[in-house]
């Protein structure tokens, strides 16, 4: 992943890139399928090497063009080639057509799909669709990608996988499962968030030797980040550095029965480089909890007084992780949001903002699907199906950088970036991973990152430190694991 490019595009963005290309840079569009089909058969030669029977499943258009292509090429390299096409390929029109009228004239015959053509083939190849697609899939298409995934047969994408959609990243009701996708030309933002992190599988990326001054011409959509590019943005520390320098992070919640939660922010903006770290709690949580981490300042409080005199020394306050939603919560959280402090807000605290939303001109709101859809009054198959869309409707209500959590994360500012996380895997789906990340977020700020870039680093490290402990499985990977490897990676 860390050598694929950092741009993402929307389809229509990847298409401008791809007809400036041909019309103002003189490469035909033919040039450009064979370029494309070539890559794809290289892949499938270098990812299956054992591999000699395919089947490649064309559509209707140049995705099924390009599909022509590796048809073609692998039967001319002596594989066993079973070309089938959803649809008359003799109506194909342009550069696709021509791609087909060199497959026949190789002397490939096209099949009518049958399940029995995966039975007896080793791989198969995606050409059903390309990055237009934007209608449900049902009948015929739905039943043909259906039998594809219930192969259990490796699959091939090309471009997108088919089914996908290429800007949102949601299903269109039925989508391939590949095992790899070979994307060209610009990478399509929907690949990497939502349904797109479990459709494209092991995602590969080829210009096609499209210039580099086609891509000044045509914006991107997004930026996509990581531990690896971002980590160069940490300074390093003068020797005579004191805790002073580095600022104070202020975690507020940890109601009955959750100081956990607390504890789990606070441990994390430690871990990261807080200068000092306290909590207000709950009183019956001090001891306990400043005898398991007696770094962290440890305070009870009974309602917004108490917490206004810890509020004065606080560089940034991360509030939610534990809160809850009684009396005590709303009173701790209105004090919060008068304090005129940079603020984190996640979990209870997004559900009490919810009830009475606010706008408030220095905060990140971290919420996960279901958290975000209490925000904008809908629901979580809603934010799924356009989390671009959610994420950027949140920021602008609530004038807030938003992290929308989970797979492929995304962060965007009110002035109008949005930055995509590629990093992470399934073990981080267990209680407590949002913890961690708001006190990362918070401690970034308390060092001085102003808060989009706080959240971008936050999200990203927090996503590494996973994939360092899934090294060792992802199954019970627990969110202090996840702590334990911020300080290796951090350094």
């Amino acid at each position: 992943m860390s050598r694929l490019p950092y741009t993402l595009y929307r389809a229509a963005d990847v298409r401008a890139l791809d007809q400036i290309a041909i019309k103002d840079c003189g490469i035909p569009g033919i040039e450009l399928m064979n370029r494309a089909g070539s890559a794809v058969f290289d892949e499938l030669c270098c990812r299956w090497p054992e591999a000699r029977k395919v089947v490649v499943v064309c559509g209707a258009g140049n995705n099924a063009g390009d599909g022509y292509v590796v048809a073609r090429l692998a039967h001319e390299k002596g594989y066993s080639v079973r070309l089938v096409s959803i649809t008359d390929p003799d109506q194909l029109k342009g550069d696709a057509a021509t791609a087909w009228g060199a497959a026949r004239a190789a002397g490939l015959l096209v099949e009518i799909f049958e399940a029995d053509a995966l039975s007896r083939s080793e791989v198969v190849v995606d050409a059903i669709f390309g990055t237009g697609l934007d209608r449900v899939v049902e009948g015929r298409w739905a039943e043909i990608i259906d039998a594809i995934n219930e192969s259990g047969l490796p699959v091939l994408a090309i471009d997108v996988p088919s089914g996908l959609h290429a800007d949102s990243g949601c299903m269109m009701g039925h989508a391939i499962q590949a095992d790899a996708t070979l994307s060209f030309i610009g990478l399509k933002q929907g690949m990497f968030t939502g349904a797109g992190v479990g459709c494209c599988g092991v995602v590969g990326f080829d210009d096609l030797g499209v210039p580099a001054s086609v891509y000044q011409r045509v914006d991107a959509a997004c930026q996509r980040i990581d531990w690896l590019k971002l980590h160069n943005c940490l300074p390093s520390r003068p020797r005579n550095s004191h805790k002073g320098l580095f600022g104070h992070t202020l975690v507020v919640g940890g109601n009955y029965g959750m100081a956990g939660a607390a504890r789990l922010a606070a441990e994390a903006a430690a871990r990261v480089g807080s200068g000092l770290t306290s909590v207000a709690t709950r009183p019956e949580h001090v001891a306990a909890m400043a005898a398991a981490r007696p770094e962290v300042m440890w305070h009870g409080v009974n309602n917004g007084a108490d917490l206004r005199k810890l509020i004065a020394s606080a560089s940034v306050i991360a509030i939610g992780p534990g809160l809850g939603q009684d009396d005590w919560a709303n009173e701790l959280f209105e004090t919060v949001l008068q304090s005129g402090k940079p603020l984190v807000v996640d979990a209870d605290a997004l559900n009490l903002l919810a009830y009475e939303p606010i706008q408030h001109l220095n905060w990140v709101l971290t919420p996960h699907p279901g958290e975000a859809a209490r925000l904008l009054g809908g629901s979580s198959h809603e934010i799924n199906r356009q989390r671009f869309d959610a994420v950027k409707t949140i920021a602008e209500k609530f004038s807030a950088v938003t992290v929308l959590k989970g797979g492929g994360s995304l962060i965007h500012a009110p002035a109008g970036q949005t930055a995509l996380c590629s990093g992470g895997n399934p073990g981080m789906a267990s209680g407590g991973m949002g913890d961690v990340l708001t006190g990362i977020i918070a401690s970034f700020i308390a060092q001085g990152f102003d808060l989009f870039a706080a959240a971008q680093m936050a999200v990203a490290l927090h996503a590494a430190a996973a994939d360092k402990v899934a090294v060792s499985g992802e199954r019970g990977m627990l969110a202090g694991d996840v702590t334990t490897a911020l300080r290796q990676l951090i350094n």
